[in-house]
């Protein structure tokens, strides 16, 4: 079994007609869902933190 995003390439007709000739199930799921991707909380966080400012030494 196969879970893809829905993305236009995965579902060509090509690559639909590819699984269905190799019979492998594709998990239906839906066309946009980025809240159920836990991964881009933690790359919006991670983001944060990579941009935030470094403070500058206030002395030698």
């Amino acid at each position: 079994m196969i879970q893809h995003d829905n993305a236009r390439s995965h579902v060509a007709r090509i690559c639909t007609q590819f699984l269905e000739a190799e019979n492998v199930p594709a998990l239906p799921w839906p066309g946009y869902t980025p809240d159920l991707s836990p991964i881009e909380h933690v790359w919006d966080a991670l983001d944060r933190r990579v941009r935030k400012p470094v403070p500058v030494p206030t002395n030698i």
